[in-house]
């Protein structure tokens, strides 16, 4: 299983009225994790891109426990649970910076050829890299 940790601060711009983090933004929190978990790895998205695969999102669900708050210091906690095929899973855990777990998200991406524009395998280095944690 391979697990990373992302901190992020939370800003004025992304909470709402109530002084909470507005739920859409949390899709922009996993996705910086996702990114930088994946950098992690030595696997870039611009470097997959080049040569010619894409990761769209294929499902993506979040459950809510406590709100996030402005200038909250979030640790976003990213799980690869099983190594990816033609998909790959992603988990997520929040916690603010008590240590108070905030959320559970998952999502999964599909790998796909960008000239075809239908799935494809994992790339072997992603594959080779993840193997490492399993």
């Amino acid at each position: 299983m391979f697990t990373h940790e992302t901190k992020v601060r939370v800003r004025y711009a992304e909470t709402d009225q109530m002084g909470y983090v507005y739920y859409g933004n949390y899709a922009t929190y996993f996705e910086v994790a996702r990114v930088d978990s994946m950098k992690s790895l030595g696997i870039s998205y611009k470097e997959l891109e080049d040569v010619g695969v894409m990761m769209p999102v294929l499902h993506y669900a979040t459950k809510y426990y406590k709100p996030a708050l402005y200038d909250d210091e979030l640790t976003i906690k990213t799980i690869i649970k099983e190594l990816p095929t033609a998909r790959i899973h992603f988990d997520f855990e929040v916690f603010n910076q008590e240590g108070v777990k905030l959320n559970d998200a998952e999502a999964t991406l599909v790998f796909v050829n960008m000239e075809t524009k239908k799935p494809c395998s994992a790339p072997e280095n992603l594959i080779g890299q993840l193997k490492k944690h399993f």
